[in-house]
C-alpha cells in the first residue's frame, strides 16, 4: 500500500497541473514527502517484524524435524523391544529343555540392551516433551510483544505524518463543510458542460 501511495504522489508530481499552479504543486510536494516518509517507516516496520517475529518462528519450526525424529527413534526402539519381549515369552512358554533354556538365555541377553535403550528414549521424551510444550509461550511472547510494539510505533508515526500533512495542506478559515460545498459546486459546473453525458 505504501508503494502504491508513493507511486500516486509521483504521478501527481509529473501531472501538468503542477506546472500551472504553484499552490497545487506545493500540496502535491507535501503529499509526496509524506508518502515517502510513510514508505520508509513501513519498510522499517517490515524489517523489524522480519527480525523479531518471522525469523524466530522459522527457528522454532526448525525444532520439529529433530523432535519428530526423536519420537520415531522411540517408536522404533519400542517395536524392537516388543519383538524381543515376544521372543522371550515364546521361549518361556515352551518346555524347559537344554536348547530352549539356551535360546531363552540368549533372547533375554538380547532383550536387556534393547529394553534399556527404549526406556532411556522413552524417559527422555517424557521428561522433555512437557518442558518443550510449556516453553512455547515463553518463546513466542517476546515476538508477539515486538510485533505489537512495531505496530504501535508505525501507526503513531503515521498519525504524526498525516497530522503534519493536514496542517501543511489546511487552508485557515475553511471548514470541511465549506470545502465539500465548493467541491459540489465545481462538480455541478462540470456536469453542466455539454460534453458531459447525463447518467
Amino acid at each position: 500500500m505504501s508503494k502504491s501511495a508513493v507511486k500516486i504522489s509521483l504521478d501527481l508530481l509529473s501531472n501538468p497541473l503542477c506546472e500551472q499552479d504553484q499552490d497545487f504543486l506545493n500540496m502535491v510536494t507535501a503529499l509526496d514527502t509524506a508518502m515517502k516518509r510513510m514508505d520508509a517507516f513501513n519498510q522499517e516496520k517490515v524489517n523489524q517484524i522480519q527480525k523479531t517475529v518471522i525469523e524466530p518462528l522459522k527457528k522454532f519450526g526448525s525444532v520439529f524435524p529433530s523432535l519428530n525424529m526423536a519420537v520415531k527413534r522411540r517408536e522404533q526402539a519400542l517395536q524392537d523391544y516388543r519383538r524381543l519381549q515376544a521372543k522371550v515369552e515364546k521361549y518361556e512358554e515352551k518346555e524347559k529343555t537344554g536348547p530352549v533354556l539356551a535360546k531363552l538365555h540368549q533372547a533375554r541377553e538380547e532383550l536387556r540392551p534393547v529394553r534399556d535403550d527404549f526406556e532411556a528414549k522413552n524417559k527422555q521424551l517424557l521428561d522433555e516433551m512437557p518442558r518443550f510444550y510449556s516453553s512455547r509461550l515463553d518463546y513466542f511472547q517476546p515476538s508477539f510483544e515486538s510485533l505489537i510494539r512495531a505496530q504501535v510505533v508505525y501507526y503513531s508515526e503515521m498519525h504524526k505524518i498525516f497530522g503534519d500533512l493536514t496542517q501543511q495542506l489546511a487552508q485557515p478559515g475553511r471548514p470541511d463543510e465549506q470545502r465539500e460545498r465548493e467541491n459540489e459546486a465545481r462538480l455541478s459546473e462540470l456536469r453542466a458542460l455539454s460534453i458531459v453525458a447525463d447518467d
